[in-house]
């Protein structure tokens, strides 16, 4: 269990977020298109996961934007933008901010949360992700892990893209 706050008030997840060096657990989460995808659909490339509560907040929709424009062009990397947001908001959401190149992936049926240590447990967004970013090799071993501190504080994106650009 790890101990988060929201505006400064504590509350905490189901566990903690897999460990630098570890394989990640496969996971089915949900498109836009109501179909199920897993880790393994997005092949031998790196991932960067940026995992939040709900688009319909600023920090959460700031991260999306911030990692699209930050992580295009970096090769063989794909961002898969993870939320209990149904795919329909999540699809619209991309669709007016003009968010492209990026995977958003909805984990409202799945046990994705619980399964990376990371579904809220009490506070008034228990049930929903904590914001966590990890970043996988390209065989899906953990190179970087941030379980943000405060919900309302921005991931450290400059580490994250490190990570993307510098493991070998």
């Amino acid at each position: 269990m790890a101990t988060i706050t929201i505006r400064g008030n504590a509350i905490h997840t189901a566990g903690t977020l897999p460990a630098i060096g570890s394989v990640v657990k496969d996971f089915a989460l949900t498109k836009g298109d109501l179909t199920e995808v897993s880790l393994s659909s997005f092949g031998s490339k790196k991932k960067l996961l940026n995992i939040f509560p709900s688009l319909d907040t600023p920090v959460c929709s700031l991260s999306v934007k911030k990692f699209a424009e930050q992580v295009n062009g970096i090769p063989n990397v794909v961002t898969l933008n993870i939320s209990k947001d149904l795919p329909f908001a999540q699809g619209r959401f991309c669709k007016s901010e003009g968010v492209t190149g990026v995977e958003t992936l909805s984990a409202f049926r799945s046990s994705f949360a619980k399964d990376y240590g990371l579904e809220i447990t009490d506070g008034p967004l228990k049930g929903l992700c904590s914001r966590a970013v990890l970043v996988l090799d390209e065989h899906n071993h953990v190179i970087y892990a941030e379980q943000v501190p405060e919900i309302s504080q921005e991931p450290n994106y400059a580490k994250a893209l490190e990570a993307l650009r510098h493991h070998t």
